[in-house]
């Protein structure tokens, strides 16, 4: 019987049937799980994993209008109580707990470290200065409103630390809410510290300013 090549008689099993080579060209075991992926999501080392988002348009023009907002109405109001309330009786807003007075203040937020004034308006330039290079990769809507408070309270004090009397890098904050045994502040203070209460919840549940999610890999064995 003559059998053509190729067919089940003639077929030498060590010569690799083209079939079975497109299979192999397919399904290549050496290839990296993580390039196979299809789905974006990228895995790190160290017991961690760094979801992947859709990043979108960036953000700072959100930081941008959040921190105008925060500077404007702090400058506002500043100038408004040292022409209607300085030198004149504190004005009861919640009888005797919550009162309108102004008050020079030296120190940080709240009254604090007032002999350190230089340092404090040091202090402020750099916040601005990180601010806005963190910005440069800015996705994230809820870390462009926290940054944004960040930004605008920082300015708000640093203007008044520039202008105001005794001198340049020297002037005093206005404050003027009184709380009955806590502290008088502004609204660039309380600016500050809600974008920074923002930035620690952003920062607890993974949230990244570039608009990754980065979540703690569960541990091996349970």
């Amino acid at each position: 019987m003559i059998s053509t090549q190729g067919s089940p008689q003639t077929r030498d099993d060590a010569v690799p049937n083209p079939a079975d080579a497109v299979e192999v060209a397919v399904v290549d075991p050496t290839e990296p799980a993580e390039a196979a992926s299809a789905d974006g999501d990228a895995t790190s080392g160290g017991g961690a994993t760094v979801v992947e988002k859709p990043k979108g348009p960036r953000r700072v023009g959100v930081l941008l209008v959040v921190a105008v907002l925060a500077f404007l109405i702090d400058l506002g109001s500043k100038l408004l109580v040292v022409a209607k309330l300085e030198n004149h009786a504190a004005i009861k807003v919640i009888g005797d707990v919550v009162t309108l007075q102004v008050i020079r203040n030296s120190g940080a937020a709240f009254g604090m470290g007032q002999a350190l004034t230089v340092v404090f308006t040091m202090i402020a330039s750099a916040v601005i200065v990180v601010i806005w290079r963190i910005a440069r990769r800015l996705y994230s809507l809820p870390w462009a409103i926290a940054l944004g408070l960040l930004l605008g309270g920082a300015l708000g004090n640093l203007t008044d630390r520039l202008f105001r009397a005794p001198g340049v890098f020297r002037g005093h904050v206005v404050d003027f809410v009184s709380v009955q045994h806590f502290a008088v502040f502004n609204l660039a203070d309380s600016a500050i510290v809600c974008g920074g209460i923002l930035v620690v919840l952003l920062s607890f549940r993974g949230s990244n300013p570039d608009g990754t999610v980065h979540q703690q890999a569960e541990k091996g064995d349970k």
